[in-house]
């Protein structure tokens, strides 16, 4: 029998895409369409990538370029990310630390088999990307959702620690955060850091944080993107090329575990199990060779910054309600009515695609992705307008 959970999960689909693929389809028919859905970054990557690439496909033969990777990726390139993360962050990683994935949500995926399936929950703080959730049902688990503050999305501690089950065995952290753009402070994660040592230690059992940091390049007006291994030890950095260098569909990422973590040896052995028994094997050997040659490279985040700007400062100048955004590519904005998904009905029929923030377990929001050309955003203001003149908001 087919797994009627699967079925359930396939037949929902993403509601991202879906929005998106019915902007698709009106384009088609030559709409004028003012999409914000996917995180998909518009900028092109650094030059050095090019011209990395551009090396490898003039000077290694066709037979070494394209064959199989290790399945944990070429020692060479766990070898410079090791360096890379020492050398940039202060913290000591190895060769035989570090994983080579297909971005971070295999690293995710990977990680939610490892630590849930013999018990136990995971936990995020909302707003969260949504497949979160899925990764912990899909190995009969589940998710806690963890509010944070209202109005700004700052971490709580006093609400993470009534989170804090103990059952809870991963706990993902994401900052810059996706939707919401809020960068969490230093001293807000060193108090989390503080809080999981004496968890760790009332509950006789590691709890593991696992960073996704696809976004740690994307900060603006000088904020810090703080290293999480840096204040907890059990920490799993998991990263992606996908937004600071502009790789989305090279599907390139990494996984790096700090030597002296509890449990080192039988979590980085897990992980590799669950790579080969579900196929998660064989990261494209030219891409992530490419990759590792052009770390810390990071194509031009000052026009995200301008993007932000003129989106934030145009909603709110019209009456919306916005968090402002720190880092990564998104403004999360509050809807003027409750239902987000009747408000996304309502723009979309005016060819403006925003996805509802009950997708992130954050209702009465709507995620707006300016990861888009200027045009796109200039030309989206009067329809923003004009719905904020119909809610009342002007």
């Amino acid at each position: 029998m087919i797994d009627k959970q699967l079925v359930a999960w396939g037949s929902s689909g993403n509601i991202i895409r879906e929005i998106a693929e019915y902007g698709a389809e009106q384009a088609k028919k030559g709409e004028t369409v003012y999409n914000f859905t996917i995180g998909s970054p518009s900028i092109d990557p650094p030059g050095i990538v090019r011209e990395t690439m551009e090396r490898y496909l003039n000077a290694v033969p066709a037979a070494k370029l394209f064959t199989y990777a290790p399945a944990a990726g070429y020692p060479a390139v766990r070898e410079k990310i090791a360096g890379y993360l020492t050398k940039t962050h202060g913290v000591d990683y190895r060769a035989q630390d570090v994983l080579v994935t297909c971005g971070t949500s295999t690293c995710l995926a990977v990680l939610t088999r490892v630590l849930l399936s013999g018990g136990g929950r995971a936990m995020a703080f909302a707003p969260y990307f949504m497949d979160y959730k899925y990764y912990a049902e899909a190995v009969g688990s589940s998710l806690i959702e963890c509010p944070t503050e209202a109005g700004t999305f700052r971490l709580d501690l006093a609400a993470a620690e009534r989170a804090l089950a103990p059952d809870v065995q991963m706990l993902v952290v994401n900052t810059p955060n996706n939707p919401s753009g809020v960068v969490f402070s230093r001293e807000s994660l060193t108090g989390l850091a503080a809080l999981l040592e004496r968890k760790q230690r009332e509950y006789a059992h590691p709890i593991y944080l696992v960073a996704d940091g696809p976004y740690r390049e994307l900060v603006y007006d000088g904020l810090e993107s703080v290293f999480l291994p840096e204040l907890y030890k059990n920490t799993i950095d998991c990263y992606s090329f996908s937004k600071g260098m502009s790789l989305p569909g090279e599907r390139v990422g990494f996984m790096a575990l700090r030597a002296d973590m509890d449990g080192h040896d039988d979590l980085l052995a897990a992980c590799m199990g669950v790579i080969r028994a579900f196929g998660y094997i064989c990261v494209s050997s030219m891409w992530q060779q490419v990759a590792a040659d052009c770390l810390g490279a990071t194509s031009d985040v000052g026009v995200y910054r301008a993007n932000r700007d003129l989106l934030y400062g145009a909603l709110t100048e019209m009456g919306y309600a916005c968090v402002h955004p720190d880092g990564a590519f998104y403004l999360f904005l509050k809807t003027p009515e409750p239902d987000a998904q009747a408000f996304c009905r309502r723009a979309m029929r005016e060819n403006l695609l925003i996805v509802p923030g009950d997708a992130f377990g954050t209702p009465g929001y709507v995620r707006v992705a300016y990861c888009v050309d200027r045009g796109t955003i200039e030309g989206s203001l009067p329809t923003w307008e004009a719905l904020a003149r119909e809610y009342g908001l002007k």
